[in-house]
């Protein structure tokens, strides 16, 4: 991405943080007031508009401010963004929930997709090739102001029922241990354009299938990134014996 200057990234990042905690566009006398940034409100609006005009930032129609685009999001998550690391109390406490299912595939996926649900308060999904798909946390998107848009909420949730919609989607994720953030157009959906997706997919002698999280654009993928990789890890950890 050497189309942006070392000053574009800086308030391109600051933009896009700032958005995944409020979920509103974001303007420049807000970010000259909160960040610092070291240039004047001015010089950050130009900047933003020569964002704009590169495909990394929009601007909703009813608001002065700026959001990121799916273009913005995935140069943020694959060069800007610094993934959380879970503590050893977050790893006992989710292998210690999984534990006791672990020679059993169904019983596992399915306690799984829940405590991915409950760590990441999103919604959860682990789909196989055997035609297996486990959903949960369909709640938590209820508190994502994006959802408050019905039709979006309607969408989504119809995708719920369709299997191979969901097995094509995270089947472009080719290897085991391998994770994938997917957005905009790789949703597949036009409607869900606006949304995203975390995957991590799992591979045994029988079966084949991903776990991972589903919301809108701006997750906070640094929390959420390593949450999966572990619990897909464990799935994959687990299936060596099955």
């Amino acid at each position: 991405m050497n189309d942006l200057t070392p000053r574009q990234i800086q308030i391109l990042k600051a933009i896009i943080e700032e958005y995944i905690g409020t979920a509103e566009p974001v303007g420049s006398e807000m970010l000259d007031k909160k960040y610092n940034l070291g240039v004047s409100p001015a010089t950050i609006r130009n900047e933003m508009v020569r964002l704009a005009q590169t495909g990394y930032l929009k601007q909703p129609h009813t608001s002065a401010g700026r959001t990121p685009t799916p273009k913005a999001m995935k140069f943020y998550v694959d060069k800007l963004m610094k993934t959380q690391e879970l503590s050893v109390a977050d790893e006992v406490s989710v292998k210690q929930k999984v534990w006791d299912y672990r020679s059993e595939v169904e019983k596992l996926l399915r306690e799984a997709t829940r405590t991915l649900a409950s760590e990441t308060h999103t919604l959860s999904l682990a789909t196989t090739d055997e035609g297996d798909m486990y959903t949960a946390g369909m709640g938590h998107i209820l508190d994502m102001p994006e959802f408050y848009d019905i039709d979006l909420t309607r969408h989504l949730l119809e995708t719920l029922d369709e299997y191979e919609y969901w097995w094509n989607l995270v089947r472009r994720v080719d290897l085991e241990n391998t994770l994938a953030v997917l957005m905009g157009d790789e949703m597949d959906r036009k409607y869900l354009s606006n949304c995203s997706g975390v995957f991590l997919r799992f591979e045994t002698a029988n079966h084949k299938g991903a776990i991972g999280v589903i919301g809108p654009s701006r997750l906070n993928y640094s929390r959420i990134i390593p949450i999966v990789r572990y619990i897909g890890g464990l799935i994959n950890d687990f299936s060596k014996s099955w």
